[in-house]
């Protein structure tokens, strides 16, 4: 296997849900494994949480998650984001629309001065997302 790069996201408890929604955005296989299938003794309340989660999808795109673990304290920041970009304005689009939908929306998707479409919307999970849809030329 190749090296690669992608995000790894951290919850507070809705890492399952999360990538559920992902899935649902993105398409693609979703893996999740519990902090109950992994652990032989699971500390009191992460019986249904998160240890790990995969997705890839046919377009190529890895996304990783957990719910945080045990004495590890959850700390939301604005240091990241996650970002789709490409010359396919449709399924781009698609991606915007479900992302932005129930989230906040920083840029509208729009025509910027560099030549792209692109806009920011944080969904409603806490995540940040950019969508950039390239000038075909």
């Amino acid at each position: 296997m190749a090296s690669r790069l992608n995000p790894y996201i951290s919850f507070s408890g809705d890492a399952r849900q999360a990538m559920e929604f992902y899935r649902s955005v993105l398409g693609g296989d979703l893996s999740l494994n519990g902090y109950g299938d992994s652990m032989p003794q699971v500390p009191p309340g992460y019986e249904d949480k998160i240890m790990h989660a995969m997705l890839e999808t046919d377009s190529g795109f890895t996304l990783m998650a957990a719910d945080m673990p045990p004495g590890m304290e959850h700390k939301p920041g604005n240091n990241y984001a996650v970002s789709l970009s490409g010359d396919d304005a449709d399924e781009l689009r698609g991606y915007w629309e479900k992302l932005s939908a129930g989230g906040n929306v920083a840029v509208p998707l729009e025509k910027q001065m560099w030549g792209d479409v692109f806009g920011m919307c944080t969904d409603k999970f806490g995540i940040t997302w950019m969508v950039n849809i390239s000038e075909q030329g």
